[in-house]
């Protein structure tokens, strides 16, 4: 699949905000932190990822009810769910200036018969993006890893399930996506409201 960067300033893939607050002094610390034990970027850029799916599980893994969203919330609560643990990524990597953008599935949703958005990232390496996805793995079927060129992501598409691997990078969250994990009340009522697509 061809990735499509929606904004061709490289610095839109950098910027801060209200989610990926990486001005942040407990985004900043987290930061610095693991690029003191990274000998270059690559390093740094995998010791963030390894960091946020490792040390920060899924908020339905754990069983844990709260609903983060922006960046500095995931790290401090070490909770939520893969677009809010997408965004803690995202500030990771952007507090070190590594470009990142925000990619997104419509994966079949285990719950229900319906399907699921989901939100991974993508990193500009070497001259080129690779996605990466920082779920956080669960020992039967989802085994993701830090690479470059070939992907190992928590899920490929099944296109003919319906599935979607959008091609788009943004620099933003999606606005769909963010509008529900601001208004949800807990987990359960975020997965009663999640959307199905962009």
């Amino acid at each position: 699949m061809q990735l499509i960067q929606e904004n061709p300033d490289l610095s839109a893939y950098l910027a801060a905000d209200e989610v990926v607050d990486h001005h942040h002094p407990l985004v900043r610390e987290t930061a610095a932190g693991l690029a003191k034990a990274s000998a270059d970027t690559y390093a740094y850029a995998r010791a963030a990822f390894e960091f946020v799916r490792d040390t920060i599980p899924h908020s339905q893994d754990s069983g844990r009810m709260e609903v983060t969203w922006r960046a500095s919330d995931v790290l401090r609560e070490r909770t939520g769910i893969c677009t809010a643990k997408s965004h803690a990524l995202a500030a990771l990597l952007r507090a070190e200036d590594i470009p990142t953008a925000f990619c997104y599935q419509r994966l079949r949703d285990d719950n229900t018969s319906g399907y699921s958005l989901h939100g991974l990232i993508a990193v500009r390496l070497d001259g080129a993006w690779h996605r990466q996805d920082p779920r956080g793995n669960i020992p039967v079927g989802v085994d993701a890893q830090f690479r470059l060129g070939e992907e190992r992501l928590a899920w490929p598409v099944d296109p003919e399930s319906s599935e979607v691997d959008y091609p788009v990078l943004y620099a933003e969250p999606s606005p769909v996506a963010l509008r529900v994990l601001k208004e949800a009340r807990d987990r359960l009522h975020l997965w009663q409201i999640y959307p199905s697509k962009l």
